[in-house]
């Protein structure tokens, strides 16, 4: 063991499987894995796989406990919570003013059950009370808390009208439910936006799962402490960063879809997919994600139906993945999934001894009570039963490369899926293509629908597979779009890397009308002191200013590393290579590919494709950092930008019969690539003075200006 090693440590709690990956710090070489089933069923949840995966993850490779640097997890449990119904009783305490204000507030904190699943009745049961805010007092606030206590409330919420300004009589409310030992969850802790019955039911699902999530938090991080490990226990949130443990105890809301965040910052970080369709395919369900410009997309979850103030990645989650059971009818394939092969205690046809397989006969079964009886399960003589999925008719089609995980025993699937071709009237080949027409119908239009939103076209899109599934369905997917795709060494444990190379995140959200440079300074203020908070080191802190003019709300992200500081993993490209990258980016359609202009952190080079003149903007590590379809470049001194913005506005506007479009903007400053797309050009200018106005007024800058014509 080399000496003064320094190890990163991320553990992904799948559905399925637990899977550990230790990492050199200082080279991000893979060091060893290790893999146990997820322990949904011990008495300490989760957390008793995610220790268990730890400790032999050292063990086995020789880890001393002082070289761990870094350790972090994702989790199912608040997202399999609400899928579950695992869930407390929430009593609301509402505060408001009198009068009018008072009228209007009362109904809006008055909150009904949050309905999780109506089919089967899985709900957040809520209590209310409600307080004038004159009367707040010790002594109002513990009766409140006696009566909802009184009523089954187990959790308490505090939301006050306008407490997004004012955190007194929330925090008066927090205090004592505290020093009752009850659980308890601020509204204005959980966002600061305004729309009080939104915040107030994010607060609701958040204290819902509080008791659960604290109880699993205590118990890991105590684990963890126990085997010698002295740094902070970080976990992986929604959004894609990570916090310290402490931060999770008050607001474990953050980390439902940690699982699918977990994935595509891998993919982000260690894959150099800095533009991409993320595609991770697990047994059950297929995770699909973008990321564009080197940030993934990002949007408020929905939970159980029910809009929130909680961002987390904009991952898509489809019922048909590499496990995915066939469904027939007498004359075709109906669907393939939900319902996957270990819901139905099959193994895959694929994965079965060859010789095993003698007179297949069909059975068409219900998976789970309620389920249409249309999915197919093949009984052997023997009695055993196994199933057709996804991976068996990718292996039929000579779809999966022996080096991949979803590699199994083409003739073994062939012969099981041959009395399915039989009742059909086709051949194997036949259904095989049916099947993966099926489960493609589903990921083209999911696809489809994220390219719209992020605006990404066609020669833009190019799908990066993770999982142990990958090769089941994204060879196939990506030959029927013709999009190129790859499957990166070690995508079957991508998203535990992701948890180990994740950084600290944190975001502050305000509604200010007309914001001024203070405006925007403080609210930059805040979300530093957040990312600090949650475990960055000062001096990482990086933050990224969106403002929305349609509703006046102003974002700040804030994100950072660690107290240890990570190297890259990549050596820094030639200028060759760099073109190289750029022109393989652009795609055969874009000729004569240049280098326009560069800093010594960046490339921008720029071609020629139907008059237009696309952009590829890349760092260098090899990544490329914007793409833009048509767009200007110009270099300029720090002292000049707001010259070459203002010429720009005017010049590249692009005159619509009922609308003007202007142009968005991406600066080079320094080693940060910040882009810009207010609707008023002084919004832009005040954004860009943040970012700019501590650089030197000689510093070189360059200007990308990229126009919208094609919205």
């Amino acid at each position: 063991m080399a000496e003064h090693r320094k190890v990163r440590m991320g553990i992904d709690v799948g559905g399925t499987h637990t899977k550990a990956v230790a990492i050199d710090n200082l080279t991000h070489e893979i060091i060893g894995k290790n893999e146990v089933k997820t322990t949904h069923d011990h008495e300490q949840g989760v957390a008793a796989g995610v220790v268990q995966c730890f400790e032999n993850c050292l063990r086995e490779n020789n880890i001393a406990p002082e070289d761990v640097v870094f350790v972090a997890h994702s989790t199912t449990q608040a997202t399999n919570a609400f899928i579950e119904g695992d869930v407390a009783q929430v009593g609301v305490i509402g505060v408001a003013g009198g009068g009018l204000e008072g009228w209007l507030a009362k109904p809006q904190l008055n909150l009904k059950d949050i309905i999780l699943d109506e089919k089967v009745g899985r709900k957040i049961t809520v209590h209310n009370e409600f307080i004038k805010k004159k009367a707040l007092s010790d002594q109002s606030i513990d009766a409140a808390i006696e009566s909802l206590k009184g009523k089954g409330a187990e959790v308490v919420v505090a939301s006050m009208a306008f407490g997004v300004d004012s955190g007194t009589e929330e925090a008066m409310i927090h205090d004592r439910a505290e020093k009752k030992g009850i659980p308890v969850t601020m509204a204005s802790d959980i966002t600061k936006l305004y729309g009080l019955t939104r915040r107030t039911r994010t607060a609701a699902i958040n204290a819902a799962i509080l008791p659960k999530m604290m109880a699993t938090a205590n118990a890991t991080e105590s684990s963890v402490r126990a085997a010698g490990v002295t740094v902070p226990l970080m976990i992986m949130r929604g959004d894609g960063g990570v916090m310290e443990i402490s931060e999770m105890r008050k607001r474990p809301i953050l980390t439902a879809m940690s699982g699918p965040a977990a994935s595509v910052m891998g993919s982000l970080m260690y894959l150099r997919a800095s533009n991409a369709i993320y595609f991770e395919v697990g047994g059950t369900t297929t995770n699909i994600g973008v990321i564009k410009n080197g940030r993934p997309g990002v949007d408020y979850a929905i939970i159980g139906g029910h809009p929130t103030y909680i961002n987390s990645l904009d991952v898509r989650i489809l019922g048909t993945a590499g496990g995915s059971m066939v469904r027939i009818n007498n004359s075709d394939v109906v669907d393939v999934g939900p319902r996957s092969a270990h819901i139905a205690g099959c193994e895959y046809a694929v994965f079965t001894p060859e010789e095993e397989i003698v007179d297949p006969q069909i059975e068409l079964v219900s998976p789970k009570p309620g389920d249409p009886a249309d999915y197919v399960v093949i009984r052997l003589k023997s009695g055993k039963r196994i199933t057709i999925t996804n991976t068996c008719a990718a292996n039929v089609l000579g779809l999966v490369e022996p080096q991949y995980f979803a590699h199994g025993n083409a003739n073994a699937a062939r012969k099981a899926m041959q009395p399915v071709a039989d009742r059909l009237h086709i051949t194997v080949e036949e259904l095989a293509t049916k099947i993966m027409d099926k489960s493609f119908e589903k990921v083209n239009k999911c696809i489809n629908d994220l390219a719209e939103k992020y605006e990404l076209e066609h020669d833009q899109i190019k799908l990066v597979g993770c999982g142990g599934g990958a090769a089941a369905l994204i060879c196939y997917c990506a030959n029927k779009m013709e999009v190129p795709y790859s499957i990166p060494e070690n995508a079957e444990v991508i998203s535990s890397i992701g948890v180990a190379l994740a950084m600290v995140r944190d975001v502050v959200e305000r509604i200010v009308p007309n914001p001024t440079q203070k405006d925007i300074a403080d609210i930059k203020k805040e979300a530093v002191d957040a990312a600090i908070s949650s475990g960055a080191a000062p001096d990482t802190v990086e933050v990224h200013i969106e403002i929305d003019a349609q509703t006046s709300k102003i974002t700040a992200i804030a994100t950072g590393s660690t107290e240890v500081k990570t190297t890259d993993l990549l050596g820094e490209c030639t200028d060759e290579e760099a073109q190289q990258l750029a022109a393989d980016d652009f795609g055969p359609k874009v000729s004569n590919v240049h280098l326009a202009e560069k800093t010594d952190k960046f490339y921008v080079f720029t071609g020629d494709r139907d008059g237009k003149h696309p952009i590829r903007v890349v760092d260098r590590k090899g990544f490329i950092k914007v793409q833009c379809s048509h767009a200007a470049v110009e270099r300029c001194k720090a002292k000049d930008y707001k010259d070459v913005v203002s010429r720009m506005w005017q010049e590249l506007a692009t005159f619509k019969t009922d609308s003007v479009l202007r142009p968005d903007y991406f600066i080079c400053v320094g080693p940060r690539v910040c882009d810009y797309a207010a609707v008023e050009l002084e919004q832009n200018i005040l954004l860009m003075e943040m970012d700019i106005m501590d650089r030197d007024p000689e510093e070189e800058l360059i200007v990308v200006g990229a126009i919208n014509d094609i919205r």
